[in-house]
Parts: C-alpha cells; sequence; structure tokens
C-alpha cells in the first residue's frame, strides 16, 4: 500500500503509473475522502481538547451537561470517522505500487522485454515429445484415474518422477541453506549481499482473507480456493503465508537479512485458462514450490531480487535446462510489484519459451499493509521492504528436465546435478 502522504504529493505520477499498468483508479474521490478525513480529524481534535480543558476543575451542573453533549457529539464524530478510514483504506489497497524507471511500459506479456537468453537448445535426431507423452509412456504421470479421483488438470506423478521431485527440492535446499554455496554464487555474480543462509520453513496452506489483502494476493478472488465454512482461503504460492510471518513486528536491523525457503502445495483455480494448457502438468489445479521470500532494510531490497534472481538461474545452469531472463512490463506486474523478472524455460517438445521462475520485488508496498517494520539504530523506524521469488516450480522444472532430458528410446536422463540425489541417471519404464 502507498503512503497516502506519497500519493497526495505525487498524485499526477501515481495517475500515470495507473494507467501504465492498465488499472483504473480514481484517485481523485479518493484524494478528496482523504481531505474530508483530514478535516474531520482536525475538527475532531479541537473537540476533545475543548472537553480535556472543560474537565478541569470542579463542573457546575450546566457544565456537566455540555460535557455530556459534547462527548456524545465526539463518540458520533468517531464513529463516522472510523468508517471513513476503513472506506480510504480499502481504496488505498486498490492503489498498485510504483514501478521501478527501467520498467518496460506495456500492455501485457507480449512487451516484456528479453534481457539474455542463456543455455544450448537440445538438437535431437528425433521428433521430441511433449512431457505428458514421455510421461504417460513410462508410467510416470497418471492422468485418466486423476480425472475420476480429482477432475480435469489434476494428474499422479509415479516412481521415478516422484523421486525426482524429492531430488529437485532436496538440491535446491542444499544451496540456499549453505552460507558456502551462497557466497560462491555472490562472489560469481560480483553482488554486494550478505551470505545469509534462507531458513527452510513449511508453512501453512490455507489463510485468512484479512491477511492474504495485506499481502496484495487475495485479488482475483476467483482463482483462489475458498473454504466458506471457515472463511479461508487455500494459497496459491508459500510466499502468500510466508510474507505475514512477521506480521505486527519491528525487526532489529542488524537480524537483516531476514531469508527463509518455503515448501508447500499451492493451489489455483485457473479460472481464465480454459482451452490452454489443457495436457500434461504444466497448468494445474494443485501442484508443489519451493518459494523465497526476504526481509531487508530499503537501501538493500534491489540488491536482494539481484541475489534471488542469481540464484534462480543458478538453479536452471546447474541442472542443464536453457533458459530466458525476461524483464516484465507495467500492464503484466502483479499490484504490488515495483519490479519483477520471470525466467522461462525452453520446452523442446512445445518449441517455446515457458515460465518457470518469477522474482517480485515489493519495496514497502505489503511491509506498511502488514505493519512490519525496522528499527534503525538511531532509534528511528521504517517498513521493511520485502521480496518474494520462486526457488523451484517443481512441476514445470520436471517438464523442462522430461523434454530436454529425453532420449530417442523414450527415456529420460536424470540431470547430473540431481544423480547423487536420486541414485539413478535414468527415468525409465519399470
Amino acid at each position: 500500500m502507498l503512503d497516502i502522504s506519497f500519493i497526495r504529493d505525487n498524485a499526477e505520477a501515481v495517475k500515470q503509473n495507473c494507467a501504465h499498468r492498465g488499472r483504473t483508479i480514481d484517485l481523485d474521490a479518493l484524494l478528496a475522502l482523504d481531505e474530508t478525513r483530514r478535516s474531520r480529524q482536525k475538527e475532531l481534535d479541537e473537540l476533545r481538547a475543548e472537553r480535556n480543558s472543560k474537565s478541569k476543575g470542579k463542573p457546575s451542573d450546566e457544565d456537566i451537561k455540555n460535557m455530556r453533549a459534547l462527548s456524545e457529539r465526539i463518540k458520533k464524530m468517531e464513529e463516522v470517522q472510523r468508517a471513513t478510514e476503513e472506506h480510504l483504506t480499502a481504496l488505498l489497497q486498490t492503489v498498485p505500487n510504483m514501478t521501478h524507471p527501467e520498467v518496460p511500459v506495456g500492455k501485457d506479456e507480449a512487451e516484456n522485454k528479453v534481457l539474455r537468453e542463456i543455455g544450448k537448445k537440445p538438437a535431437f535426431s528425433f521428433e521430441p515429445k511433449e512431457h505428458w507423452e514421455l510421461g504417460t509412456a513410462l508410467g510416470v504421470l497418471e492422468f485418466e484415474k486423476a480425472a475420476e479421483v480429482s477432475g480435469a488438470r489434476f494428474a499422479y506423478l509415479k516412481g521415478d518422477l516422484a523421486l525426482l521431485e524429492f531430488a529437485l527440492i532436496h538440491f535446491v535446499l542444499s544451496v540456499a541453506t549453505s552460507k558456502k554455496e551462497l557466497k560462491k554464487i555472490i562472489k560469481k555474480e560480483g553482488l554486494d549481499v550478505a551470505p545469509r543462509p534462507f531458513v527452510p520453513v513449511i508453512p501453512p496452506a490455507m489463510m485468512r482473507p484479512e491477511v492474504m489483502q495485506k499481502m496484495g494476493r487475495l485479488e482475483p478472488r476467483d482463482e483462489r480456493y475458498h473454504i466458506p465454512s471457515d472463511d479461508l482461503y487455500l494459497i496459491g504460492s508459500a510466499e502468500h503465508t510466508l510474507g505475514p510471518l512477521h506480521m505486527n513486528e519491528t525487526l532489529k536491523k542488524e537480524d537483516l537479512p531476514i531469508r527463509y525457503i518455503g515448501f508447500s502445495t499451492a493451489f489455483r483455480r485457473e479460472a481464465g485458462s480454459y482451452g490452454k494448457d489443457t495436457k500434461g502438468i504444466f497448468r494445474v489445479h494443485q501442484f508443489d514450490k519451493l518459494e523465497f521470500e526476504s526481509f531487508t532494510s530499503p537501501e538493500n531490497g534491489e540488491k536482494e531480487q539481484d541475489l534471488l534472481v542469481a540464484l534462480q538461474e543458478h538453479f536452471m545452469q546447474k541442472l542443464g535446462i536453457p533458459y530466458r531472463v525476461v524483464f516484465k512490463c507495467t500492464g503484466d506486474m502483479g499490484d504490488p510489484d515495483y519490479r519483477e523478472f520471470d525466467i522461462e524455460a525452453w520446452l523442446p517438445g512445445q518449441g517455446k519459451y515457458r515460465e518457470t521462475h518469477t522474482a517480485d520485488y515489493m519495496t514497502n508496498y505489503q511491509a506498511r499493509r502488514l505493519n512490519i517494520k525496522i528499527a534503525r539504530e538511531n532509534g528511528e523506524k521504517t517498513f521493511a521492504h520485502m521480496n518474494d521469488a520462486t526457488a523451484i516450480a517443481v512441476q514445470r522444472t520436471l517438464i523442462a528436465i522430461m523434454e530436454n532430458y529425453q532420449e530417442a528410446d523414450g527415456r529420460i536422463r536424470v540431470p547430473r546435478a540431481l544423480q547423487p540425489y536420486t541414485g539413478k541417471k535414468y527415468i525409465e519404464k519399470r
């Protein structure tokens, strides 16, 4: 959430930012409501001061009568003011974050900017197959029974493919939780960040709507699975419940950066994806992810995002998956995001790049809503800056491995980085 004083002082810039993001926000109405709130607050403060001054000394019967009337007037004004503040907060929560000056201006993903392509695309002596064909033939993906049991966009991962999922998780955690490994990556990329390891977390998979709203991730609600009996939402990513881990807390500057890597099963309805990716496990209702979440001081927020992207690239390079890094344009960014990058893996079966990772830097947009502050050495408090990023999107990374490492006989080679965790070189039919 943007600071209302910032919006007042930069109204035209905020309006332009909303336009670049394709968002229709009545900022004039918001500012008019803020003016009403401030005017009423001034009057309320004056009435309270008047009541306090009249309460001193021994009041007469007339004074008591007047004070009761004054108190009643104050009470009614407080109720109106409370409703106004709630309305203003609701409007403020619809205003997206400002964007980094270098973010490309564009309407949708077609106008994202490719920054670099890394890795050599594999050359095959045969027509490469898509992952769902490979997985079905090997007996490691089961769709028909999953459809009978759960419906469309579900799958069973079986045998060696299930083992490969756990190998991926183990591999990523072995890097993210190691100070030694982080030092190597930081040095290689020339980054100016501390090599503090990420703390592994298994967070709740359900959350209250008001907290998801504070994260700025509740909308669009038709993408979320809701449990009406308990008024809880299933999370769409581990960061949804990792971000509020320090809600209503003041962090010590010497403890920063605070870094987490959370594993969760995630749930999305895919409400707007009718007809898209109906085969396979690329776009499903249930999937597994490892997600980064970090809390930093304002001056280190961008540097932290650079580290997260470097880690994402490190994983892809170690897995030997060709990929490209994409700078997302204004119209393709989430509301809380100040700067956002995607990594897209090359999928030979589809013959195109597809998104596997996202890295989001939110500045203090989420922290302001969650009331997460930092205590500085001089005693001042400021809102923390927050980053989240995909460490590994398990199913999509499995797809990339299957399609890039397929053999002519239908087997799938296991990337060298994962062989110590699987104990085998191939996924093959048993």
